[in-house]
């Protein structure tokens, strides 16, 4: 392991990449635990991190050895959101044709949102264990995984309008299809309240609500490996087809899995695991192949 961070990934499958702003471990079989790393910045996110956060999860979507991928931060926070000393950085520099300026802002929003996109296109499956602040765009990142654990001293609160802008890095996109009460994320955006775990698991943010960090992380990583333990062609399809149908009309979601399946169907993973349940075995005594 690296002395700042450890990671599988880069151009070859399993070559290591340095990473400065994040922590990359194979904490089980076939599961990956990735660490937001300023812990003395309160992992607040620089424009590097933003940058290795995208790298990181398109060298895990090609890792044929991971099946699976526990999010959390270091120290006390999940995060502080984005480092507000890069604010100025993201504008630019002043004068000049606002065209031209505001063109190339575009672009450094669209780079900022692939980021955060980049966990949902990831086929595997990504669960973030979020304990303490999960502040701004610390909710545009829970948002784009796929599973969110929380410990009971977590709270979460949509910041951008308190810094002056709309959030625009996935929250008001994804949040709504998350919590299904339109009434609650607007007041969340509109007045940057916090909201406490208890609430956050009432409307449906986060799926369970551990006591302490410890305790969530061994959670998340036991959920991971229970993950791992199947079919990577039946869990990697099912990720794929629920973000597919998610925006989708279902009659449309129903043609695209069926179009899929036409192929993983003829799986030899579906064999294996219809004779280890006859031997009264469970998925984690299938050797499944690499995916």
């Amino acid at each position: 392991m690296a002395s700042e961070a450890a990671a599988l990934g880069g151009p070859e499958p399993g070559a290591p990449r340095e990473l400065r702003t994040l922590r990359l471990q194979r904490e089980r079989e076939h599961v990956l635990h990735l660490q937001l790393n300023r812990p003395g910045k309160r992992n607040a996110l620089n424009l590097l991190c933003w940058r290795e956060l995208l790298e990181c999860f398109q060298d895990i979507s090609r890792d044929p050895s991971c099946r699976a991928v526990v999010l959390s931060g270091a120290g006390s926070a999940f995060t502080a959101g984005i480092d507000l000393s890069d604010l100025g950085a993201l504008a630019g520099e002043p004068g000049g044709d606002v065209a031209r300026r505001a063109w190339n802002l575009r672009q450094r929003i669209l780079e900022l949102q692939e980021s955060f996109s980049v966990m949902e296109k990831c086929p595997k499956p990504v669960i973030a264990a979020v304990h303490g602040p999960c502040i701004g765009a610390g909710v545009d990142l829970i948002s784009a995984c796929d599973i969110r654990f929380c410990s009971q001293d977590a709270s979460f609160q949509v910041k951008e309008v308190d810094m002056g802008l709309a959030a625009d890095v996935g929250t008001l996109q994804r949040l709504p299809k998350i919590v299904g009460n339109q009434s609650l994320v607007n007041e969340l955006a509109f007045t940057a309240r916090v909201m406490r775990a208890p609430e956050a698991l009432s409307c449906g943010l986060v799926s369970r609500v551990l006591p302490d960090k410890a305790t969530l992380l061994e959670v998340a990583l036991e959920v991971a490996a229970a993950i791992a333990a199947r079919s990577p062609v039946a869990v990697q399809g099912t990720k794929v087809n629920l973000v597919y149908s998610r925006d989708r009309p279902v009659a449309e979601g129903l043609l695209h899995v069926a179009t899929w399946n036409m192929a993983m169907l003829q799986t030899e993973d579906i064999p294996k695991s219809v004779q280890a349940a006859l031997d009264k075995k469970g998925p984690e005594d299938v050797p499944f192949a690499k995916l």
